[in-house]
């Protein structure tokens, strides 16, 4: 049994190994092609390139459920065409056998989406994303353009980029408003340093320009420098330019608490976490579709056929998918629910085709 799990495996793995070479290849083409449109006398054609470098791990994350359902397809299609599925349940090996064989180098690359998700890809997303916004702004202040905006408290922050690792921040424009919904105040600073400080942190704001708007006159002020006591740590704040679905399972789940906490919507990233975390599962569950199809309908199709039908089962399972995440986010049910439900189809559906497997 050794040599046979030992043979499948591999027939298997190198299967995998040509679909990410392919699909990887393609999506490389159309990220290059994206980014050279993004070019300019401040992003270069090189940071373009780091860009898609760094980028890289996180695409190869996306793509693994897939890359492992086209490999378990293709790999034991090339099984079947050969007959040596039929010649192993001739000497008495058992289907649920031959499918355990299978899910081994399944579980590797389960264990390397959630390494990938946790601690690879999303630091390089962040830096990749930092760098770029940085890289982005030139020279400007401020770019509307470019940043994110974020509501902590009774302020409306809008922060041009973030340096890598979150403790400088570039172009900060901040609405204060008031109790009757009406603004405040606005102030913009070129900069903004993190001072760490054990009992109270805070942030060191630079070349400030600020408007106080009173009943019946505006005040403008300007400070070279001005202390900003806000409840977002550089961890938070490095995160802001990523988004939900490229950021650590962790990170999610920080992010959404914190979220709750200042009484925000948290659902996109409770979504996004649950997605993250039951990657894994949705691998599984679409192998084992796969493995059913090639014991059942696919088992005397042709090699291309069998690469549709991958294809095929890829696009239903991301429509089912992108059709579940906003319909949980519009209607309110549960953002698990929503993640379990096309992970379950796939899942069900392959067990029930495997039961008719004679």
């Amino acid at each position: 049994m050794v040599k046979i799990d030992n043979h499948i495996r591999n027939t298997v793995l190198l299967a995998m190994l040509v679909v990410v070479s392919l699909i990887i290849s393609v999506d490389l083409l159309f990220a290059l092609a994206e980014e050279i449109a993004d070019t300019d006398e401040n992003y270069s054609l090189i940071n373009a390139l780091s860009f898609i470098g760094l980028t890289l791990p996180t695409s190869i994350y996306e793509l693994l459920p897939f890359i492992a359902l086209g490999g378990a397809l293709i790999g034991l299609g090339i099984l079947a065409s050969n007959n040596e599925l039929i010649v192993l349940q001739a000497a008495g090996v058992s289907v649920w056998r031959i499918v355990w064989s299978v899910l081994k180098p399944t579980m590797l690359i389960m264990l390397l989406s959630l390494l990938l998700g946790e601690f690879i890809a999303p630091p390089l997303e962040q830096l990749a994303q930092s760098n770029k916004a940085v890289q982005l702004s030139g020279n400007d202040s401020i770019a509307s353009e470019q940043g994110t905006w974020r509501k902590v408290g009774n302020e409306y922050i809008h922060i041009n980029a973030i340096a890598p690792g979150g403790e400088l921040l570039y172009g900060v424009t901040r609405y204060e408003v008031g109790s009757n919904r009406s603004i405040v105040s606005s102030s913009f600073a070129e900069f903004a340093t993190y001072i760490a400080i054990e009992d109270s942190s805070y942030w060191q704001l630079s070349n400030v320009r600020q408007s106080r708007f009173g009943p019946s006159a505006i005040t403008a002020s300007e400070y070279l420098q001005e202390d900003w006591h806000i409840d977002l740590s550089p961890e938070l704040l490095s995160v802001l330019l990523v988004e939900p679905d490229r950021q650590s399972i962790s990170g999610l789940y920080r992010f959404a608490q914190f979220f709750d906490a200042q009484g925000l919507d948290s659902a996109t990233y409770f979504l996004a976490f649950w997605k993250k975390l039951l990657q894994p599962l949705a691998t599984l569950a679409l192998v084992i579709l796969a493995i059913s199809f090639v014991f059942g309908p696919l088992r005397e199709s042709t090699m291309g056929f069998r690469v549709f039908v991958a294809l095929g089962i890829g696009l239903v399972f991301t429509i089912i998918q992108r059709l579940m995440e906003p319909a949980s986010l519009l209607y309110g049910f549960s953002p698990l629910l929503a993640v379990l439900m096309p992970i379950s189809i796939c899942g069900l559906l392959g067990l029930f085709l495997m039961r008719r497997v004679r």
